[in-house]
């Protein structure tokens, strides 16, 4: 039986973060990525020094120039570090990534037993997003805030990336994902958790799509405060050939096709 949670204090202060990002042969992307990903962690600077800042990128069977790129980062900034792995599988990326951050999953406990986090783990926040997508500025700054008001779990928005996209797509993609609060949808480019809710969820499962909802579904089935938000909004790939056989790419090619899923 899953670990039981523990309702977590409202306020709860976060003094680190954690950013993982998984990248499979996405050279074409993954500078810009980064360079987001530095600039928000600037921002997040600025108005909270004390707050540490981790990035790391899960570099998962890179045959292109992914990890050079990421060399580069790492050697500039050492806010900023590499995983290699061979796994293939986005789910097992970012949990691989989480795990080098120093976030395990928790173990199963005999039925009823009640667990409590370990005290960093209530301060520590484990921000998602992917190698062919762009963070705003705001976007470690605007996740702090939700986490220290309350929120366990925030879910952003995000954008196809209109360069190089087929303009009826994504006029079809814009009608079917309005830009709001509190929207329906479960993004792993634009995805944060505190590591104690984590850690109770049983963290992402190795799965090849799908990841990041499974682990929402389990945030919620216990009760976890999770936050829907546009003022975050990150900007993502609009292409069509997919990484993960049911992820983002893959439903923007079946929304083309005229026969898009329910959901996203």
């Amino acid at each position: 039986m899953a670990a039981l949670a523990l309702p977590l204090p409202r306020g709860h202060g976060i003094d680190r973060i954690a950013v993982v990002i998984p990248a499979h042969n996405e050279d074409e992307h993954l500078g810009r990525a980064l360079k987001a990903v530095q600039r928000a962690a600037d921002a997040l600077h600025q108005r909270r020094p004390d707050v540490d800042v981790r990035v790391t990128v899960v570099l998962d069977s890179c045959t292109d120039g992914s990890a050079g790129i990421t060399a580069r980062y790492v050697a500039a900034d050492r806010r900023f570090s590499a995983l290699e792995v061979a796994v293939r599988n986005t789910g097992a990326s970012r949990a691989a990534g989480i795990r080098a951050a120093g976030i395990g999953t928790s173990r199963r406990r005999p039925p009823g037993k009640r667990w409590t986090p370990p005290p960093w783990a209530g301060r520590t926040w484990l921000a998602n997003t992917d190698a062919d997508s762009q963070v705003p500025d705001n976007w470690l700054v605007r996740q702090l805030e939700f986490a220290e008001a309350g929120a366990d779990a925030v879910l952003g928005s995000v954008e196809p990336d209109p360069a190089g996209m087929d303009p009826e797509l994504l006029r079809r993609w814009l009608e079917r994902h309005p830009f709001e609060e509190d929207h329906p949808h479960i993004y792993g480019a634009n995805f944060g958790v505190r590591a104690s809710a984590y850690l109770a969820a049983g963290g992402f499962p190795k799965t090849a799509s799908h990841e990041d909802r499974t682990l929402v579904q389990s945030l919620r089935s216990r009760a976890f405060t999770v936050t829907a938000t546009d003022s975050m909004r990150v900007l993502t790939s609009g292409r069509i050939h997919a990484r993960a056989p049911q992820g983002f790419a893959a439903y923007l090619r079946t929304l083309g096709r005229h026969r898009p899923p329910a959901d996203d």
